[in-house]
């Protein structure tokens, strides 16, 4: 099999990485992009020496075997419908869709049409999230049996321009940034089981200080700012997960896990590399450092790298796949699952009663260091 073709649909801020990125992957080959505004399709598409085609000339288009969705979460599943529908493979930013019964639907619908569907995040793919799949599986803590998981920030009005959007019904921290961390753990533990969560509000309203059109205006907030969740995980292994955008500091470490043999502390998972720190028994901690391994180097942001972003690693796995005949990593069923355990928190918060969830099977399969170097040629 051939290189796989990428329309990419969805030239916002984001596209930037996608698009940079591609050159890295030898198994992928940026065809066309599209967007609802044509401009903006003309300026990426003369950036990275592609074709400017409308949303419908795409999906059309017999160049293009893959779109990758990157659109607003809002139309994630129309764009993801229809481009199954037009008979492409699919990977899509996150979340999969805005619902899970959304999600159900596009997964069963590219079952159905046997097509390949995948979805961000891919960065427990990267450098960190490798590691500490491989310290897990040696056994450096033993047997799992409870860790934290805290993505705690004061919120984005202080920085975007237009952040009313991230606090309204169908936003806030858990959908937006959750992704990352329970992917994460899902990578490390398998699939949830339960969850039982509680939450709560801030502030009524928030004080727009970036700078902008709204700076000095203020917004009502209308969904939880602030969840506190219990996820039990395969093997009975308790998470305590909490997602905030009501703390201005604090000393959590993004995931920790700890085991009957010790303890493993991992970086931010909204990046691909980053320092890991194990505890044997009790020992002090041992650092890891990933930045010369395979996709844990920084190389982002582009003028004054600081972390490590190889977005585009988990389309080139789904290139990958395609040809072995298996999963991709960062699969569809795998998002669908994340997203399920985000429903349950925010309902489990809501009517104050657990959540059960059931998944088999959604536990992606270990890349090894040799596949990582080999989907970028580095063999």
């Amino acid at each position: 099999m051939g290189k796989l073709g990428v329309g990419v649909i969805g030239c916002g801020n984001i596209s930037m990485t996608y698009l940079r990125n591609a050159a890295l992957f030898p198994g992928v080959e940026l065809k066309a992009c599209a967007d609802i505004s044509a401009e903006s399709a003309k300026l990426r598409a003369g950036e990275y020496g592609i074709r400017a085609l409308s949303v419908e000339e795409l999906l059309g288009d017999d160049e293009v075997d893959l779109v990758l969705n990157l659109t607003i979460p809002a139309v994630h599943f129309e764009v993801s419908m229809a481009a199954l529908a037009a008979g492409k493979h699919v990977f899509t930013e996150k979340p999969l869709a805005v619902t899970a019964a959304e999600g159900r639907k596009l997964v069963e619908e590219a079952r159905r049409r046997k097509l390949a569907i995948g979805s961000a995040p891919d960065t427990f793919l990267g450098a960190a999230g490798r590691t500490a799949r491989r310290l897990m599986a040696e056994g450096a803590i033993g047997r799992p049996t409870t860790g934290t998981a805290f993505m705690m920030t004061r919120g984005m009005e202080h920085w975007h321009p237009n952040p009313q959007f991230y606090y309204q019904p169908g936003g806030g921290p858990v959908l937006d940034m959750g992704p990352y961390y329970l992917t994460m753990l899902v990578n490390l533990l398998g699939p949830a089981r339960q969850v039982a969560a509680m939450a709560t509000t801030g502030q009524a309203e928030r004080l727009i200080t970036a700078p902008g059109p709204n700076q000095g205006t203020s917004f009502a907030v209308g969904t939880p700012t602030t969840l506190m969740a219990l996820v039990e995980f395969a093997g009975g292994v308790i998470v305590n997960v909490g997602m905030s955008w009501d703390v201005f500091r604090h000393s959590n470490q993004p995931i920790e896990l700890h085991g009957s043999e010790g303890s493993l502390s991992l970086p931010d998972p909204d990046t691909f590399g980053g320092l890991l720190r194990l505890s044997r028994k009790g020992d002090p901690w041992q650092s890891i450092e990933t930045a010369a391994m395979t996709y844990g180097g920084l190389n982002w942001p582009y003028a004054a790298p600081d972390r490590a972003n190889y977005r585009m690693l988990g389309v080139a796995d789904l290139a990958r796949s395609l040809e072995e005949g298996r999963r991709p990593r960062a699969s569809g069923e795998l998002a669908l699952h994340v997203l399920e355990i985000m429903e349950g928190i925010l309902e489990a918060a809501r009517s104050g009663r657990p959540v059960s969830i059931e998944a088999e099977g959604v536990q992606p399969q270990a890349l090894s260091e040799e596949e990582a170097a080999s989907l970028s040629g580095a063999e």
